[in-house]
């Protein structure tokens, strides 16, 4: 069975595009994969974080992705932090990576111009992180939107040049594109990514919003003036971006829902799919409270901990072997 690797950052909650585009789809993939999710504290580290607040929210996105339908008798969930060959691997890696193809990535310069006290060294780093997250695991497939896929061409980078300049030790990844209608967009700017950084609180739906907002938002989400419901990206982004959420959360296709709604108004669709969000919240968010207050929560990350310790350890130690480093017995 081949392995895949998810980390997310508890760096805020995760949207109802999160949720869509990656968290759902985790849960179908279970069967097929030996799944490795990760919470990834030390990413979020790369910029300043309250630390209570870091926490809590750390046990937020372990509760989130149980909600979600993670199993962690088939996945294995667990923290960053809590297993050391994270940070061991990626400096490793670190010392493999040149400064100007680290530089080159786009996160990097997109994260350091916002920087108002200096630029600090892990957003530079993040990258070997990254990758030792993934190649720690003999990791087979990472399933990444396109905003981290210039990452994932750099760890594959990475692994082909420590299997060069070394042994071939590394598992080389593959990139897995989310499937069609796993991009969800902005509700008030169809035309840019739902995300939980941004400013206007109208433009996404958290997980854990108060179920008649996530409602209200979905009803005062921005279309076009023809009326027509109809899946179009490039000419009707906003009510194509509708009909993408309302067939997610529904088991209707989309071409169902253009024939089923042929004759509506948006007025009608869309108060339709607000009571569908208000329901899906409502239904998420009592599991979600089930796991967040609950002893349970804390067995399966200590049990997930020591899965991925165990799991990481031999790779860990045949890259320290190649690379020359502890004594040799």
């Amino acid at each position: 069975m081949e392995t895949l690797f998810s980390g997310i950052q508890p760096s805020g909650i995760p949207t109802l595009g999160n949720y869509i585009g990656a968290l759902k789809q985790f849960g179908e993939v279970q069967d097929d994969y030996d799944c490795f999710f990760c919470i990834v504290d030390q990413h979020a580290i790369t910029i300043p974080q309250d630390r209570l607040k870091l926490r809590k929210q750390t046990r937020q996105l372990a509760a989130i992705y149980l909600a979600s339908g993670i199993d962690p008798e088939k996945s294995t969930l667990f923290i960053q932090s809590e297993v050391p060959a994270h940070v061991q691997a990626s400096w490793m890696l670190t010392t493999i990576s040149s400064i100007g193809e680290l530089e080159r990535m786009t996160q990097f310069k997109d994260k350091a111009v916002k920087q108002t006290e200096g630029i600090p060294a892990g957003l530079l780093t993040y990258p070997p992180l990254m990758a030792a997250d993934i190649v720690i695991y003999n990791t087979n497939i990472v399933p990444v939107g396109d905003d981290q896929k210039q990452h994932i061409e750099l760890t594959r980078n990475l692994v082909d040049r420590f299997n060069s300049r070394y042994n071939d030790v590394l598992v080389k990844p593959e990139i897995r594109m989310p499937k069609v209608g796993g991009r969800v967009m902005s509700l008030q700017d169809p035309t840019k990514k739902m995300s939980k950084s941004d400013d206007n609180q109208k433009n996404y739906i958290s997980l854990l919003d108060e179920p008649n907002v996530g409602a209200k938002k979905i009803r005062s989400a921005v279309t076009d003036s023809d009326g027509i419901i109809k899946f179009d990206r490039d000419n009707k982004p906003g009510i194509s971006n509708l009909l993408s959420i309302y067939s997610s959360l529904t088991d209707k296709t989309i071409d169902e829902l253009q024939t089923q709604y042929k004759d509506s108004n948006y007025g009608e669709f869309k108060s339709d799919l607000a009571e569908i969000v208000k329901e899906f919240l409502i239904q998420f968010q009592e599991k979600y409270e089930y796991y967040f207050n609950s002893d349970e929560l804390d067995t399966i990350l200590d049990n997930g901990r020591d899965k991925a310790q165990k799991a990481s350890f031999k790779t860990l130690k045949k890259m320290e072997k190649a690379m020359g480093l502890g004594r040799k017995r």
